[in-house]
C-alpha cells in the first residue's frame, strides 16, 4: 500500500478508536452503589402464620428496617458496586426483622427467626439474595447463626443489567428458596418454595475518573473557613439526636385505609423511614445520667378526628432508666413535657466522644396513653428509642437510614424482549444527559457508520490512484 494511502488509513483508524475507546473505558471501571432501598415481604403467608391463631406470635423490626405496602419490609442504605459494562451488581442493605411464635413460657418461643442484611448479587443472567439468619430449629430448639446465606435465587426474566444511569431499579423479581435457605429457615419450607418477590432501587455514583473530571471543569470558588465548635467542658452536650418511630402499627394505621392520613415533619425533624429523628440535642451528661432537649416536631392527621402533634422532645436518663418526653397537642390532651415512654438505658458511657443508647425497648406511660386518646394502654410496647449525644466537637452522630432516590418510571427502563421477562419487571439503567455523566454503550449503528466511513475513504483514495494519468518524462523532472 502506498505511503499516502497508509497514512490516510492510519488517520481514519485513529479517529475511529478515539470515538470507541472512551465509551469502552467508561464501563471498565466499577462504580459505587450508595443509598437505596430493598422491599421484600420474605413470605407473606409465613407472616400470616406467625401472627395468626396457631403461632400466636409477632414480628419486630431492627436496624432501621420499616414496613411498606401491605406486607413488605423495607431495608435501607444500599452499599456496594455496579459495573455498567457487564451489568454486575452487588448491593448490601441494612436492617432486619425478627419473627417470634409459639410461646413456650418464660418469654421463650419455639419459633424464633431473624433475617437481616439482605444483599443482592447479580452476574450475567444469575441473581442471588443473601441474608444473615439466626434461627431456632423446629423440634430440637438448636439456635444457628449464619452469615450471608445464599437464601433465594432471583429470576431476572431476560433483563439486561448493562447501562450507565444514576439509579438501578428492579421491580418484582421472582424469588425461590435455595437449599441453603431452606436449612437456615429452620425447616419451615423446602428448597424451591416461591418466596415474595424482591424490588430494589439503588443509587449509583459516577466513576472516580469522571467525578474528578467534573470537579476540574467546575470553577473553583474561594472557600470560607468553617466555624469551629468549642470543645465541650463540664459535661455539656455538643450535639445530639433522638431516633424514635413512635409505634410501627400506629404509623400503619395513620396511612392505612381506616385513617387515610399522613404525617408531616417540621422544625428540623427528619424522616428515616421507620423512625423520626429529632436533632439538635443540647443538655448535660454526667457519669451515665443525662438531660437533653431536641428540635423538631411530627404531626399525625387523618380521619375520625386523628390529629396528634409531638414537639419539644426531651430525654432524661437516671440510674439506668430513661424517659422520653414531648409537648403534646391533640383533641384530648394539650400539655408540655408529657412523659410518653420509658426505656431501659443501662449506664451509657462515652466512646470516642459519643454516648449512645441503641434501640432500647420502650413502654407507653399512663400519660402517654392519654396522648394517644386511649388507643393504647399504659405498658404497651412502643418502638425502641435510640439516643446519641456528642460530648466533643469532632464526634459524629450515627447516620440516618439512606433510602436513596425515589424510584421513578423514567429511571426504570423496560427489560429486553424475552419470553422469560416477568410482567412489571424493569431493570436496565439507561444513561442520558441528566445522568451521572457515564458513557452509554456505543450504539451498533454508530460503530458500523464509522467503519463504513473508513472504508469509503479508503475506496475513494484507491479509485483516485487508479484513474490518475500516467506521469510523463517532464513530470519526473
Amino acid at each position: 500500500m502506498p505511503a499516502r494511502l497508509r497514512a490516510l488509513v492510519t488517520v481514519v483508524c485513529a479517529a475511529l478508536l478515539g470515538v470507541l475507546l472512551p465509551a469502552a473505558a467508561a464501563h471498565a471501571e466499577s462504580r459505587t452503589v450508595q443509598g437505596g432501598r430493598l422491599d421484600w415481604g420474605i413470605k407473606s403467608s409465613f407472616q400470616s402464620y406467625v401472627t395468626g391463631p396457631v403461632a400466636k406470635g409477632s414480628y419486630s423490626l431492627t436496624g432501621g428496617a420499616a414496613t411498606v405496602g401491605g406486607s413488605a419490609f423495607r431495608f435501607h442504605s444500599a452499599a456496594g458496586t455496579y459495573d455498567g459494562g457487564t451489568g454486575a451488581l452487588r448491593a448490601a442493605f441494612s436492617g432486619g426483622v425478627r419473627f417470634l411464635g409459639h410461646p413456650a413460657g418464660g418469654g421463650a418461643h419455639q419459633l424464633d427467626l431473624t433475617i437481616s442484611r439482605p444483599t443482592v448479587s447479580i452476574s450475567g443472567a444469575t441473581g442471588t439474595l443473601h441474608v444473615d439468619v439466626v434461627s431456632k430449629a423446629k423440634g430440637t430448639g438448636a439456635v444457628t447463626t449464619s452469615r450471608q446465606v445464599p437464601f433465594a435465587a432471583l429470576s431476572l426474566g431476560g433483563i439486561d443489567m448493562r447501562g450507565g444511569g444514576s439509579t438501578v431499579t428492579l421491580e418484582n423479581l421472582p424469588a425461590t428458596l435455595t437449599a441453603e435457605g431452606a436449612r437456615s429457615f429452620a425447616g419451615y419450607y423446602t428448597a424451591g418454595t416461591a418466596l415474595d418477590p424482591v424490588s430494589l432501587s439503588a443509587d449509583v455514583r459516577a466513576a472516580a475518573g469522571q467525578q474528578e473530571e467534573r470537579r476540574e471543569k467546575q470553577p473553583s470558588a474561594p472557600q470560607a473557613p468553617s466555624p469551629k465548635r468549642q470543645q465541650s467542658t463540664g459535661g455539656a452536650i455538643e450535639d445530639g439526636a433522638v431516633d424514635w418511630g413512635v409505634r410501627r402499627t400506629f404509623r400503619e394505621y395513620v396511612t392505612g385505609d381506616i385513617a387515610d392520613g399522613r404525617w408531616a415533619l417540621t422544625a428540623g425533624a427528619q424522616d428515616g423511614g421507620a423512625l423520626f429523628r429529632f436533632p439538635g440535642g443540647q443538655g448535660t451528661y454526667e457519669d451515665g445520667d443525662l438531660t437533653a432537649a431536641f428540635e423538631g416536631a411530627v404531626r399525625f392527621t387523618g380521619a375520625h378526628g386523628l390529629d396528634l402533634r409531638l414537639s419539644g422532645v426531651r430525654a432524661g436518663v437516671e440510674d439506668g432508666r430513661g424517659t422520653l418526653y414531648a409537648d403534646v397537642d391533640s383533641p384530648r390532651l394539650k400539655a408540655e413535657k408529657v412523659p410518653l415512654v420509658t426505656f431501659t438505658a443501662g449506664t451509657p458511657r462515652p466512646a470516642d466522644g459519643l454516648v449512645r443508647i441503641t434501640e432500647a425497648p420502650a413502654k407507653l406511660t399512663a400519660r402517654g396513653a392519654e396522648a394517644f386518646g386511649g388507643m393504647y394502654r399504659a405498658g404497651t410496647a412502643m418502638d425502641p428509642v435510640s439516643l446519641a449525644v456528642a460530648l466533643t466537637a469532632d464526634a459524629k452522630l450515627p447516620a440516618l437510614p439512606d433510602l436513596g432516590s425515589a424510584p421513578t418510571t423514567s429511571a426504570s427502563p423496560q427489560p429486553e424482549q424475552s419470553p422469560r421477562a416477568a410482567p412489571g419487571s424493569s431493570a436496565r439503567p439507561v444513561a442520558s444527559a441528566a445522568d451521572d455523566g457515564d458513557f452509554p454503550a456505543l450504539p451498533v449503528s454508530l460503530t458500523a457508520g464509522a467503519l463504513l466511513l473508513a472504508a469509503a475513504l479508503v475506496s475513494v483514495a484507491v479509485r483516485r490512484r487508479r484513474t490518475r494519468p500516467a506521469a510523463s518524462p517532464s513530470d519526473r523532472g
